[in-house]
């Protein structure tokens, strides 16, 4: 059967004949190659994959879990974003949305529907027990309403999707349009439609539609030329339909229809992935076949199937953990479930920062873009200790092993300099990406060692191993520094001075990254003395010598900050020279023209406290709290921000990175971070939740100090800082990386606290809400480092 008789036919069964009939064309659809690609929303109310089980610490089809599924999804503004299939960076849509036309009206889910989304598995008390979503989308003139539940198989590449339609009206046809960018571009695409359904490839790569009815109608082209969404908006009906996209590549598009759509009734699609056409097919043709019910049983864990409920069951302090939560353990499930949803399976232990690119729809898709989907192995910590607070030490000991991946070598790729170091962001495979010097990284993977050796997660042969592969060479680099030669970067490194702090953006003494290294090497100097090194004594020296110059280098007494709260002496950001008092301004960044460093304070000094160098009373962290706290700051300089939330009462903390911070939102124009490619001056990094975490973790390390921790401190606590938290989670409950704070140009039309489309959901975020419910149930800091206070203290 010749493809102009499969969509006559196709026409005649969904009763498009005569004038209501478009064109059939068999020739390649025009206007390659199409509308430059962009990417989407990052501000994701949704995210998911199936649970997965480790074998020997890796994954493998002959797991418990059995094949290995490597899809991952995203949903925003209620519809099915970036979804991912091989490598967890590597997006094969931009977005896949349906479309209902009815008697002279065409509703899109790009249109302003009122969108709601809530979890297909909860258990008796409202928490989510799997990332499975359904999604409600209801027209605003009341005509229909679009439910979406949306989940993947475990048992095969393929995201799999149910869309039913709510209507009193027998005129509605319901139309799926997906736009593919295969191997994580939208420029090099090719498309068809066949008689099983749509097709889309690149490469090794192929993206498969097919649905539980028969498409009546399907068409391919170029996005923005020839995709035929004007018609279809404007007429109801297709002007044209293509076959192929014939010889070029491009920008492509799907278009399909499966008719008439009853009240009620259910059609499930499967978008599948493969390394062929026939293998792609295969792969949703499964799915479909076993059904809706059987896939997302298999999916949840339902009855002997291992899934999402599983892994929940598995971590066994949740059941403690929820009474230190302010919404019963909700937001607590879902962060233990997308903390494990963004590990990498085919590289076991790795965990991206988030599964989103910041400010994606202003992102440029010409060619593979990682954005947050990428290892940082300061992120990276943050959420191998979460994991070890919720119970799960697997996790978090194949995270730890798989660290050696990111570690500079004499075998990484093009290296000409000196050893030890951790790479500044990779790809989950190890491949370069970002390669600056950032201490704290280097410093972190130590820490983390010394943690699971005293949970007895790592056993002592482990740890010789591991000290001898990748913890001594990373604590040499903390005490003698290097030659970083890689790529760009050409700097010799000279701790504890680093090449950049935690926002990546300044060198110099930081007091966050100087926490971190003395950290570090205290917990080296331990670890180097369990193993017989002699070392051990070295690594602890040197820590003592930075220990002695936190003050002397980072403190200033000679501050102009001007605060009404100020004395003059607090803790700065960072400075590029070793006296805190002078006025050198730090360096542009983020299209801010740097400022004299004492203006720039931040809450990095927060970091002495929790990991042992400094007493949460001593003088100095003490002395530097007001200024953090000033509210009457101008806001250029102002870090704290005091929030409400309707229907809550009382008042709840938040906290921007640094006075003067740049990555965020133009205050001006309200225009999305870099938008068009160039920073502008009057850009505004905005609150991050996380630091309404870390600041949580400093009022208990204080109370501790300072015996105060009594039940009426322990719920006030809840209610301030976890409760906060939970608060700043959107409607999915995903945290996000920053919120509005209602300075300058609202363009988008946040709410006050609400997520920003930089990133969200972020793994930090999410690991430090966990982190900080399982300090309060254990009255104590989670990743404190009593050794350190110990050690620094001893003679």
């Amino acid at each position: 059967m010749s493809r102009l008789t499969l969509i006559a036919s196709a026409l005649l069964a969904a009763g498009l004949t005569g004038c209501d009939a478009p064109k059939v064309a068999e020739q390649a659809a025009p206007g390659a190659p199409g509308d430059k690609p962009y990417w989407t929303y990052s501000d994701k109310t949704g995210i998911g994959t199936s649970y997965e089980a480790y074998q020997n610490g890796q994954y493998a089809d002959t797991a418990s879990t059995g094949v290995v599924s490597k899809v991952w999804f995203s949903i925003a503004k209620g519809q099915i974003t970036e979804t991912m299939f091989g490598l967890i960076h590597e997006a094969q849509i931009r977005d896949m949305q349906f479309i209902i036309t009815g008697d002279g009206f065409t509703v899109t889910e790009q249109d302003e529907l009122e969108v709601s989304i809530d979890y297909l598995d909860k258990d008796a008390d409202g928490r989510p027990q799997s990332l499975a979503y359904k999604v409600l989308s209801k027209d605003p003139a009341g005509r229909f309403t679009l439910e979406k539940h949306i989940f993947t198989d475990p048992d095969s590449q393929t995201l799999f999707v149910r869309a039913i339609v709510h209507t009193e009206r027998s005129d509605l046809n319901l139309y799926v349009n997906v736009n593919p960018y295969i191997n994580n571009n939208g420029l090099h695409d090719s498309a068809r439609v066949t008689s099983q359904g749509l097709v889309a490839s690149e490469q090794d790569k192929v993206l498969t539609l097919q649905a539980s009815v028969p498409f009546a109608i399907a068409s391919v082209g170029f996005s923005g030329k020839s995709d035929n969404l004007s018609a279809l908006k404007t007429q109801q009906k297709l002007a044209a339909t293509y076959t192929t996209t014939g010889e070029q590549t491009g920008n492509v598009n799907w278009l399909a229809s499966v008719g008439a759509v009853k009240n009620g009734q259910g059609v499930d699609f499967a978008l599948s992935f493969g390394a062929s056409e026939a293998m792609s097919f295969a792969e949703g043709s499964k799915a479909l076949k076993r059904g809706y019910q059987s896939v997302l049983d298999h999916y949840n864990g339902k009855g002997e199937a291992i899934g999402w409920q599983d892994y929940l069951a598995s971590l066994t302090p949740l059941a403690n953990m929820r009474s230190n939560t302010a919404d019963g353990g909700k937001l607590l499930n879902t962060s233990a479930l997308v903390l494990k949803a963004q590990e990498d399976k085919s590289y076991a232990g790795a965990v991206i920062a988030s599964l989103s690119n910041p400010w994606g729809d202003t992102v440029s898709a010409e060619t593979g873009n990682t954005g947050y989907k990428a290892v940082w192995v300061r992120d990276f910590y943050q959420v191998a200790m979460a994991f070890m607070a919720l119970g799960d030490a697997e996790t978090a000991l194949t995270a730890f092993e798989y660290l050696q991946k990111v570690q500079v070598t004499e075998h990484t790729p093009g290296n000409q300099g000196d050893t030890g170091w951790f790479l500044q962001k990779t790809h989950v495979d190890g491949e370069l990406e970002w390669v600056g010097v950032q201490l704290d990284q280097t410093a972190m993977p130590i820490m983390l060692a010394w943690k699971l050796w005293q949970a007895g997660v790592l056993s002592d042969e482990k740890l010789r191993h591991w000290y001898y592969a990748m913890l001594k060479p990373a604590a040499d680099f903390l005490v003698h520094g290097g030659k970083a030669k890689i790529l760009w970067n050409d700097t010799q490194i000279t701790p504890p001075a680093t090449q950049q702090e935690r926002w990546e953006e300044q060198n110099g003494y930081s007091p966050s990254t100087t926490a971190a290294v003395i950290a570090g090497l205290v917990t080296a100097s331990e670890i180097a003395a369990a193993v017989g090194d002699e070392a051990a004594a070295q690594y602890l020296a040197t820590a003592k010598q930075y220990n002695a110059e936190v003050e002397q280098t980072m403190f200033t007494t000679a501050g102009n900050l001007p605060s009404a709260q100020s004395d003059g002496q607090y803790f700065i950001r960072i400075g590029q020279d070793a006296n805190p008092n002078t006025d050198k301004p730090l360096n542009a960044n983020n299209g801010r023209q740097g400022l004299d460093k004492r203006l720039i304070i931040d809450g990095g000094f927060l970091e002495l406290v929790r990991y042992g160098v400094r007493p949460a009373d001593a003088p100095s962290i003490v002395a530097s709290l007001p200024e953090y706290d000033d509210e009457t700051l101008e806001d250029n300089l102002r870090v704290k921000y005091s929030f409400t939330f309707a229907g809550e009462a009382g008042t709840y903390p938040g906290y921007r990175r640094y006075g003067n911070d740049g990555y965020g939102e133009d205050q001006v124009t309200g225009n999305n971070y870099a938008q068009g490619g160039k920073n502008s001056p009057d850009q505004r990094g905005r609150v991050w939740p996380f630091f309404t975490g870390e600041r949580g973790h400093y009022e208990l390390a204080a109370a501790l100090q300072t015996g105060t921790l009594s039940n009426e401190k322990r719920q006030s606590l809840k209610n301030t800082y976890v409760k906060g938290m939970e608060l700043f989670a959107n409607e999915g409950m995903m945290l996000p990386e920053q919120v509005w704070d209602n300075v300058g140009k609202n363009s988008k039309a946040y709410a006050l606290g609400e997520g920003t489309n930089s990133a969200t959901p972020l793994a930090w975020t999410h690991a430090e809400y966990v982190k900080l419910v399982r300090s309060l149930t254990e009255q104590q800091v989670w990743d404190h480092y009593p050794v350190v206070a110990e050690k620094l203290t001893s003679q």
